[in-house]
């Protein structure tokens, strides 16, 4: 089409070719292969002049529509690739998202007024291309190999339990004591079925039955404080519960090593300036190390 354009505008080959910076026989095939594709002559011959048909002089309006429309396509995909405009999806974990993630899009927000920003939270593992996520804050090692990720922080799994229910059944001082303890077991985040302990240096896994099973670790935090049992769970889902002494860490020196936690998204060759601004806003104003916060 471009060429086509061209021709036209300047009437004749050679000087299309010039502004094209193509060979005069290149954009003779060009114009050529688009007539054959259409299966009707566009421009009529001869040795001194080259004139529109009937045909080409309403293709020619189309044409020029459709080039318009794709450079402006090009230009929007473009600017939002150096300026930070346009709307920005981001997921998290649902307690995560609510209390770290949700004041980080705060902040970049108020540092980038062009852009919109939309956070979903769930505990769900999404599939970021299919449901047009930009970013995603995951807690945890990664399986996606797809994905890019930047690692921001790290977490640790705590074991806890009220003070109360500890006063009353007894402190743990080993993994096997859990075996004569209420368990309860939260069910995202990445905590498998059998609880994963370090002793002597190696890894071991503790088996149990769950008397109390949620998917929500606000659930399972609210009944931990009730008495209601031991609770594996991320630190910082249990830490407003342990700095105000609700809850009470237990087999500390047992501890798996932290996970890491990453911002993943698709792509980083082409990665446009809205996400790549907010990935820098996360590493210049979050201090998620809950590993360190927790000694």
């Amino acid at each position: 089409m471009q060429a086509f354009m061209a021709v036209v505008d300047l009437k004749g080959f050679a000087p299309a070719a010039r502004k094209l910076g193509i060979s005069p026989s290149a954009i003779t095939r060009l114009v050529a292969g688009l007539e054959d594709h259409l299966g009707a002559r566009l421009l009529q011959r001869t040795t001194r002049s080259v004139t529109l048909t009937d045909v080409g002089t309403q293709y020619l309006e189309r044409a020029r529509r459709i080039i318009g429309e794709i450079e402006e396509a090009e230009a929007a995909a473009q600017t939002q690739r150096v300026e930070r405009t346009g709307r920005l999806v981001v997921s998290a974990p649902l307690v995560f998202g609510r209390l770290h993630v949700g004041p980080l899009m705060a902040r970049y927000l108020k540092r980038y007024p062009l852009v919109t920003g939309e956070l979903r939270l769930s505990d769900r593992m999404i599939n970021m291309v299919d449901e047009g996520v930009d970013a995603a804050v995951r807690i945890g090692h990664l399986t996606d190999s797809s994905l890019v990720a930047r690692t921001i922080g790290d977490m640790q799994r705590v074991i806890v339990a009220a003070p109360r229910y500890l006063k009353k059944r007894g402190r743990p001082v080993k993994p096997s004591d859990l075996a004569s303890h209420d368990i309860i077991r939260f069910t995202a985040a990445g905590l498998n079925v059998d609880w994963r302990f370090i002793e002597n240096g190696r890894e071991i896994r503790i088996p149990h039955l769950a008397r109390y099973v949620t998917n929500s670790a606000d659930a399972a935090v609210q009944y931990a404080e009730q008495d209601g049992g031991v609770a594996m769970l991320l630190y910082y889902q249990a830490a407003e519960a342990i700095v105000k002494g609700r809850l009470q860490i237990v087999l500390k020196d047992y501890e798996p090593p932290s996970m890491p936690i990453h911002i993943v998204y698709p792509n980083a060759r082409l990665l446009s300036a809205k996400v790549r601004a907010f990935i820098d806003t996360a590493v210049e104003t979050c201090e998620w190390k809950f590993s360190e916060l927790r000694k």
